[in-house]
């Protein structure tokens, strides 16, 4: 594959991993095409000369034909059970909507890039760990050409809603962030870390699978 004829399509774009990653991905000369997968069309996503909006109510209705001229997918989709309102509904977005993303991907030359999170865990006693840690399983188990997962600790940026608990452990995080400049397991990462990570991986991954904790996030140059 010569460089510049990477395709990327993109779920998740407009939260904080995935507005990173797609301002990375128009800045990248190896990437000549961005499909950003959206419920309903974006002025800022417009301003990106690379960037075409694939405008779907329900990403459940993604099709083989939507993602199959791509050389690279990534999803950045998640929530939180609070903002998704119930268990259920967190379950939909976080699982069945990324589950269905990977088996549109498998058995095709395509390279699929997931944000997930630290701790996760099929066998966790928390809810949300434990969603996590049953959607990577589901994805290892499937016949994927390349799979990346990044297990990102609490993620430090600015979001367009606000969430108080969040925005006071962020406050908290910076505090420890600027005491202990080493990485450690738990450090708080910002979204432009985790993006940077996801396109190097892009880039340069060899092996089928790996998996990026949180100091390799920490630590990608």
């Amino acid at each position: 594959m010569r460089i510049g004829d990477k395709k990327a399509i993109v779920i998740g774009a407009t939260g904080l991993v995935g507005e990173a990653l797609v301002d990375k991905l128009q800045q990248s000369n190896d990437f000549n095409l961005i499909t950003v997968v959206v419920r309903k069309n974006s002025d800022k996503l417009k301003s990106y000369s690379k960037v075409s909006q694939l405008i779907l109510e329900d990403f459940l209705l993604l099709n083989d034909e939507d993602v199959s001229a791509h050389t690279h997918a990534f999803s950045c989709l998640g929530s939180t059970i609070k903002q998704a309102g119930s268990k259920d509904a967190f379950y939909a977005i976080d699982y069945e909507i990324n589950a269905h993303f990977a088996d549109l991907i498998q058995d095709k030359n395509i390279h699929l890039l997931v944000v997930s999170a630290l701790g996760a865990n099929a066998n966790s006693p928390v809810f949300y760990n434990k969603v996590k840690g049953e959607l990577e399983n589901y994805l290892k188990s499937l016949s994927i050409y390349k799979l990346s997962i990044f297990q990102p600790s609490l993620l430090i940026g600015k979001r367009s809603e606000v969430r108080v608990l969040e925005d006071m452990a962020q406050t908290v995080f910076k505090f420890v962030e600027k005491t202990w400049t080493k990485p450690f397991k738990y450090k708080p990462v910002t979204a432009e870390q985790v993006a940077h990570t996801m396109l190097s991986a892009a880039q340069t991954q060899t092996a089928a699978i790996k998996l990026y904790d949180n100091l390799m996030i920490q630590q990608t140059q």
